[in-house]
């Protein structure tokens, strides 16, 4: 399981939960970084061992660099997470984000109209939209 400490904080470990029926990887706030292909791969290698099919990770664990669409990053990751059939939820708020760049707002809304990418304010956000998507095969 993914987690980051600091000294004389116990890790917290990134858990299975099931939200609505749908099996979803939550990774928590104060894990490792998701700023490359690599950092993906251990969420998606979690992910597949817990048989998640959505990792929900929050929007503290993304590098700036994710949310900078030049850099491609969030392109390269999000690529990953479909490559492994493993759908992916960044939860948390990105407005600070979003209205710095008209780029980012439309990816946004595009990514929440399909059903690899999506990105919420909070849990329940996220067990809201896969009620509403049909819950496992969400």
């Amino acid at each position: 399981m993914s987690s980051r400490h600091t000294k004389g904080t116990p890790p917290v470990p990134d858990v299975l939960q099931h939200l609505d029926g749908t099996p979803v990887l939550m990774c928590a706030p104060d894990g490792p970084p998701l700023g490359d292909e690599r950092a993906a791969t251990d969420v998606i290698g979690d992910g597949m061992y817990h048989g998640a099919a959505w990792a929900a990770v929050p929007v503290a664990r993304f590098t700036d660099d994710f949310f900078r669409l030049r850099t491609r990053v969030a392109g390269d990751i999000v690529q990953k997470f479909a490559n492994y059939r493993l759908k992916l939820a960044v939860v948390g708020d990105i407005t600070s984000y979003t209205e710095a760049s008209t780029a980012l707002r439309d990816f946004v809304r595009e990514s929440n109209r399909g059903t690899q990418l999506w990105f919420v304010p909070d849990t329940e956000a996220l067990r809201v939209r896969l009620a509403s998507a049909g819950g496992p095969s969400a």
